[in-house]
């Protein structure tokens, strides 16, 4: 929690310079400061443990979280069977510092809970997600209480809502789902309180149909109990769901969009020839490639909408493009030779303008794609 707190303060403190900087116009030291800063925001790592019981769907949780399905290439392997003897990284596939660790199910190493986080080097995660299929356990509920005395965060998911909805649709009369949702809530919560928990708190998730049920609280408990530089990133690399997602993923590369125009304004403040045209190419084409990444409009994401949606991949990414491409043209625009000042502050307007008319163009691109995949699930 120190490191974590001091990390933060070091950000705060990087933003004051080159506030600082800006005000006395010493824009070699604000070019600077800003680079080290979009470095150490862009750096920062995330580690998420999934554990629980073997066979409760840990491995599908963690590929639906990372956005990718149990067949595809880099999934952590399911089955019905425990798969996984030992702790297991899968990075996101395009967020690589984010990485979703599969741990042994508790019950199946020869370690009681306490020896089981030592086993599993319990303090190189950020939070822990608890699973299970079906009530949690005894071991469930101590290993709650041993991650809670080492000071990590911890969710208790309980999962493959989908299975039991469908056997009780099969065997109500009148089935009715809120209902239903409810009573498997609180069977959930009174189990863990008789084991010792208190206030538990019990999310009900589908891995296949991440939009539906609890997952999106989860969301939202994730991003409120994380620290601000952990939340921001962990915001950026969740699966679309709904369009508060796309929305808050928005604001995040909005507040950034400010020092990639510092970065613009200094490179353009420098009398070389070529430099500034060359300079603002490369920041539109990086920070555009980030865009795609984390509103889901990347070629990986457009060709699983194109899938399931049987439309073909051309019709899928026919709206996207095509503002991508006026961003880059708008981006790569020489600017006139002008005295050092005015071409600096002509720059910072230009990456400001077009990063952020870009922005607002492909979040809601990225709605429209996740209306359309949701509309066949």
């Amino acid at each position: 929690a120190f490191m974590m707190e001091e990390y933060l303060m070091e950000l705060y403190i990087i933003k004051y310079y080159i506030k600082k900087a800006l005000e006395k116009n010493d824009t070699d030291s604000a070019a600077l400061i800003t680079q080290k800063y979009l470095g150490d925001i862009n750096n920062i790592s995330l580690n998420i443990a999934v554990t629980g019981e073997s066979g409760v769907g840990k491995s599908t949780f963690v590929n639906a979280f990372r956005g990718i399905d149990n067949r595809d290439e880099g999934a952590a392997p399911t089955g019905v069977v425990e798969t996984t003897m030992k702790p297991e990284p899968y990075p996101h596939p395009r967020h690589p510092n984010v990485t979703l660790w599969d741990l042994p199910g508790v019950g199946t190493t020869k370690f009681p809970a306490d020896q089981y986080l030592k086993y599993v080097e319990f303090e190189k995660f950020d939070f822990f997600i608890i699973v299970s299929a079906d009530r949690l356990s005894e071991n469930d509920a101590k290993l709650a209480q041993e991650i809670k005395k080492i000071g990590r965060k911890f969710y208790f998911v309980r999962s493959k809502i989908d299975n039991n909805l469908s056997d009780a649709k099969r065997s109500q009369r009148e089935y009715d789902e809120e209902k239903t949702l409810q009573e498997i809530r609180e069977n959930c919560i009174q189990g863990l309180e008789k084991q010792g928990v208190a206030s538990p708190q019990v999310f009900l998730v589908s891995s296949f149909h991440l939009h539906l049920y609890d997952f999106p609280a989860l969301q939202d408990t994730m991003e409120r109990e994380l620290p601000s530089h952990k939340r921001d990133f962990l915001i950026l690399v969740l699966p679309n769901i709904c369009k508060s997602t796309i929305y808050k993923k928005k604001e995040v590369f909005r507040s950034r969009i400010k020092y990639y125009a510092i970065l613009s304004a200094f490179v353009a403040a420098v009398p070389i020839p070529g430099l500034s045209i060359a300079a603002d190419s490369s920041i539109v084409a990086k920070v555009l490639q980030d865009y795609l990444n984390g509103l889901g409009l990347d070629e990986k994401s457009l060709e699983k909408v194109s899938n399931a949606t049987k439309r073909s991949l051309s019709d899928v990414r026919h709206s996207v493009y095509p503002t991508v491409l006026v961003a880059a043209e708008e981006g790569s625009r020489m600017l006139p030779v002008l005295k050092i000042p005015i071409a600096a502050l002509l720059s910072f307007t230009s990456i400001y303008r077009v990063l952020t008319s870009t922005l607002e163009s492909l979040s809601v691109d990225a709605e429209n794609v996740l209306m359309e995949a949701l509309d066949i699930k």
